[in-house]
């Protein structure tokens, strides 16, 4: 061998790495990949909440979000008892609230008007709580006009037939078929002058009523008005029968908030 093939010889053996250095390397990969998979998983956490793209009604009595998360231990008690099976568990895109309860009112309203609030009875751990605020009823949100424009009352217009077409699945109580057992809103046509459906199967008294949109008597247009005693179940979200709905529960919203 001559020195030239001898100094490329000696300068290939510098350039090629060693075992050692091979598994460093190896190992310095797995540690950035690894990194990049805590990163993502904690981002799938945060970003939900960052972005409070879709806020999640909570089950009556629930602590203000953060106490609610911390508190919850995602027992899945509330959803075993609730009688119309309102209460859901929260999917990979709730961030940190997977597994958290929930209600999707437009789907199925709570039904408040089911005794002592049995929820609430076997949380475990005071996530849901009768004792939240004494000086109030137990409650979920506030319910919103939020499209007033499309609402049949302010139209002056009435409704006939199942309030959400024949094929909706949602129940509810109504206190002149059965107190006790929830049938299919499905089941239960009207045949209405003027359309007072968010009031008419509101369970709670003084919650919500229809006011005149003027001083002329002749006209018979009303609107929705929400009161005070509003616990924001989402009956009146559930039973509109316009679609998508023009009333909507805010959740975690208190009488008086901005």
């Amino acid at each position: 061998m001559n020195e030239k093939e001898k100094n490329v010889s000696a300068e290939a053996k510098k350039k090629k790495p060693g075992p050692v250095t091979q598994r460093a390397r190896r190992a310095a990969l797995r540690a950035m990949v690894a990194g990049v998979g805590v990163t993502g998983v904690a981002l799938a956490g945060f970003l939900p909440v960052v972005a409070r793209s879709h806020p999640r009604l909570r089950p009556p009595g629930a602590l203000d979000e953060p106490d609610f998360l911390a508190s919850c231990i995602k027992c899945g008690q509330c959803v075993q008892v609730c009688p119309v099976e309102a209460i859901l568990l929260g999917d990979v895109f709730d961030g940190f609230g997977l597994g958290v309860p929930y209600v999707s009112a437009r789907d199925q309203a709570c039904d408040f008007s089911c005794d002592a609030v049995q929820c609430v009875l076997a949380c475990p751990t005071g996530a849901l709580s009768h004792d939240i605020d004494k000086k109030e009823q137990v409650r979920m949100g506030l319910a919103e006009l939020t499209r007033p424009d499309a609402c049949l009352a302010r139209q002056g217009k009435g409704f006939r037939g199942a309030a959400r077409g024949t094929a909706f699945p949602g129940l509810h109580r109504y206190t002149e078929v059965d107190r006790w057992k929830p049938i299919p809103v499905a089941d239960h046509p009207y045949d209405l002058e003027l359309c007072d459906l968010c009031v008419r199967e509101c369970p709670i008294k003084n919650a919500i009523s229809l006011e005149p949109l003027n001083d002329d008597p002749a006209d018979k247009r009303r609107t929705p008005k929400i009161h005070e005693a509003c616990v924001g179940c989402g009956m009146c979200e559930m039973i509109c029968p316009v679609e998508p709905t023009c009333i909507e529960i805010i959740p975690g919203k208190k009488w008086g908030a901005a």
